[in-house]
């Protein structure tokens, strides 16, 4: 299984370090994670769903060790009102071991959910192994199931909290009901692209089963931190897609110019007229075959025989500069014939003031092994879980000093891991809810469609040479050029003189082995192009627009950055060693040891994008986006998790009831924000007896308006917002005291804050 081969890895450096403690003395909610994460490893590669798994288990397991302590940290769901969804919670008397209590409570809490959760994953007998031998290890039996914990039995309140979060899954918007793609079926086997009828839109694949769209509704779950002012409700069809960051669309690549195909000519016009009902259109032509070819090229740097040898230290790659925002900057950003992008590493590891070591390995092996690494298909536990394997990493590094945002006194264990898993869980499903209605919406296709589908078109670079097609794909001497009479692709009859070739990785048919054998790289037609991943899941089921992988780990890395008080990975250097030939899955790699070494933890987020590049299955118009959505959503998402933390007060990401589940308000108020002063961000909770209109404003002390939190009706009850100290364009505002001005119908109140860079 690659899950406990990628965590061998991490083992390899966690125990090669002798101050680091056993798996015997991690935390119960540490066994608990890494139980659930080997059990996402036996199911399936859902990445929005098991993001979902991860953080309703953070619940379950902080929740239980809240409500056993005396201090200001408050619960999530017991006792609270979460999306609408209330759960009662009459407390526990006081036990006389809490730390028993605690370990039972979220034993059987972390337990029961999983069992809920995985009951029909493919093998769903032997995926339960990890969670039967650790409640076994612990001592505790599953087969207690009550819920009445009124007498402070710790183990019913595990149930009665595993109960709950359920039902709260079984109403939180977690359903696909409406989505169907515009797109056929296509059976990567076959050439070409199975009449593929708008390129600018997802197509399904037909491997041992039809690939449906995973989630395309996923915009519709209850999220942790991200507020209603961060939404754009679209409509499709009559029904309800919520968007979160919209980013706005995607190019897309105008088809049929210049042809003398009426029929075609009329196709193309009723889909436009009908995708630009659908998702709105953005023709921008250059940029989608530009950003399609260069994925293409890439395949042609995943052979270790080609001699390219790249130094992948943090003294090389990593660092990376300012993200593009127009399609030339982006052009500058990626190295399109070389790989990589426009990083030039750091010059020392701040930690020990020397420079980084060399490491000079086949750029071929950095880029196979850096696609398996951050893979999303079988076996794995998804690029979610992949940023808790990280967090357990650095919480075990012997360098590494358990201070919550680097500062105040060592927490335990125990305190350190639920607080971590929260924070990282609620980011990783904002990340989900975020990426996923994105996709839903945008509904952009995979790399295997338009690179298929602009081969088969032609070339788009010369009106005078053969098989031109202004929407075909662009030529590029030594790795996309066309076939010739006497070349080895032309066929028995010359069938394929004039088609596209591509200088690519050759795909599986050239892997009788894997264990032993290794595609290469050739020339091949374009309409046999596969992207480098296994033959059994060739490419995600779902749409590519925004980059999941870009999102989730751009919003990890700002959620570690801010939990440890550091951008940088302990010691100033985070590893992870992979063998020579005993790493890669579908063929034979890497030829040499390598070590994925990065300097913090935005270098590693930054080559997860990088390696879906290199894996085939994101251009970088998915990628840039989301990166920029995600550091966004790791800042919200952390500051919310702080506010439970250490808030008397709790508050909520979506503007439901939070306080004690349930009575209306009294009286119209705005409350303190809260923390205050505030750094990443800060959440600000108003009052409301009735429903009304809402306008929520900030303002520099001089009147100045900043950012529109509100603007628009709410129901009675207790809402809230987050803020993040941005204004409307995403820039991050200086130090100051700064206004918040609320106004509900005729009411009006406003109150300070202050915000310390």
């Amino acid at each position: 299984m690659r899950y406990r081969r990628l965590l061998a890895c991490a083992l390899f450096i966690i125990f090669a370090l002798s101050s680091t403690p056993t798996l015997a003395q991690h935390s119960v909610a540490r066994q608990w994670n890494e139980a659930l994460l080997e059990t996402i490893g036996s199911d399936h590669a859902y990445p929005s769903v098991q993001a979902r798994n991860l953080f309703h288990t953070s619940i379950a397991l902080y929740d239980a060790w809240a409500v056993y302590g005396d201090g200001p940290e408050q619960p999530y769901l017991l006792g609270q009102t979460v999306g609408g969804f209330a759960v009662p919670f009459a407390g526990v008397p006081r036990p006389d071991d809490i730390e028993e209590a605690r370990r039972q409570a979220m034993s059987y809490a972390a337990y029961h959910l999983i069992k809920h959760r995985f009951a029909n994953s493919p093998g769903s007998e032997s995926i339960f192994s990890p969670i039967e031998v650790l409640m076994a290890d612990l001592g505790y039996d599953p087969a207690f199931t009550s819920t009445d914990y009124a007498d402070g039995n710790p183990a019913a309140l595990g149930n009665y909290i595993a109960q709950s979060l359920v039902q709260f899954g079984l109403q939180d918007g977690s359903r696909n009901r409406f989505y169907t793609p515009m797109n056929p079926s296509l059976d990567p086997a076959q050439p070409g692209h199975n009449g593929l009828t708008d390129p600018n839109f997802w197509q399904p694949l037909s491997l041992e089963k039809y690939n449906s769209f995973l989630t395309p509704e996923w915009g519709s779950v209850v999220p942790f931190a991200l507020g209603e002012e961060a939404m754009t409700m679209y409509q499709r069809d009559g029904n309800n897609y919520p968007v979160y960051h919209d980013p706005g669309p995607p190019p897309h690549i105008q088809q049929n110019r210049h042809s003398s195909d009426l029929a075609a000519l009329f196709r193309a016009f009723s889909n436009i007229e009908r995708h630009r009902t659908r998702t709105g259109m953005r023709m921008a032509s250059e940029e989608y075959q530009w950003g399609f070819a260069l994925v293409a090229l890439w395949s042609s740097h995943l052979d270790p025989a080609d001699g390219v040898l790249w130094d992948i230290s943090p003294g090389a790659i990593g660092n990376a500069p300012e993200l593009p925002q127009t399609f030339a900057e982006y052009q500058a950003f990626y190295n399109m014939l070389d790989g990589g992008d426009a990083s030039q590493g750091r010059p020392l590891n701040p930690h020990t003031g020397q420079p980084y070591e060399e490491q000079w390995v086949p750029r071929a092996d950095y880029a196979r092994v850096l696609a398996e690494f951050w893979a999303d298909g079988p076996s794995t536990e998804t690029p979610p879980g992949h940023w808790f394997t990280i967090l357990n990493y650095v919480s075990d590094h012997p360098l590494f000093e358990k201070r919550f945002k680097g500062e105040g006194p060592i927490l335990d264990d125990l305190e350190w891991d639920v607080k971590a898993y929260f924070a990282l869980g609620g980011t990783m499903h904002d990340a989900a809810v975020t990426a996923w209605s994105i996709k839903g919406w945008y509904d952009y296709p995979r790399p295997i469609s338009a690179i298929r589908w602009m081969g088969g078109r032609g070339q788009c670079s010369d009106s005078d040479l053969p098989s031109y097609d202004p929407a075909g794909i662009m030529l590029i001497d030594g790795y996309i050029e066309l076939v010739q009479a006497g070349d080895p692709l032309a066929g028995e009859e010359g069938e394929h003189i004039g088609k596209v070739k591509l200088k690519a990785w050759r795909g599986p048919t050239y892997i009788a082995d894997p264990a032993t054998d290794i595609a290469g790289v050739g020339w091949i037609l374009a309409e046999n192009w596969w992207p480098y991943q296994r033959s059994n899941f060739v490419t995600p089921a779902f749409a590519g627009y925004v980059s999941g992988h870009s999102t989730f780990s751009s919003a990890a890395a700002e959620v570690l950055t801010l939990l440890t008080g550091d951008p940088f990975f302990p010691g100033g250097l985070g590893e992870f060693r992979i063998e020579r030939n005993s790493f890669l899955v579908f063929e034979e790699g890497p030829s040499v040891d390598v070590v994925l070494q990065w300097a913090t933890y935005r270098d590693a987020s930054d080559q997860s994008s990088l390696s879906r590049m290199w894996g085939g299955i994101h251009p970088p118009a998915d990628d840039i986006p989301a990166r920029v959505i995600g550091t966004r959503i790791g800042a919200d998402a952390f500051a919310l998790a702080e506010a439970y933390f250490s808030s008397p007060t709790n508050y909520a990401g979506q503007g439901a009831a939070r306080r004690s589940a349930a009575e209306l308000p009294m009286e119209f108020a705005l409350e303190q924000n809260y923390p205050n002063p505030f750094n990443s961000g800060t959440a600000i909770a108003f009052d409301l007896p009735y429903g009304e209109m809402v306008d929520l404003t900030v303002y520099t002390i001089s009147g100045q308006k900043v950012a529109t939190l509100v603007h628009g009706t709410r129901a009675a009850g207790y809402h809230q917002v987050f803020w993040n100290g941005r204004d409307e364009d995403g820039a991050e505002l200086a130090s100051g005291v700064y206004l918040y001005h609320l106004q509900v119908g005729n009411q009006l109140k406003t109150r300070k804050m202050l915000l310390l860079r």
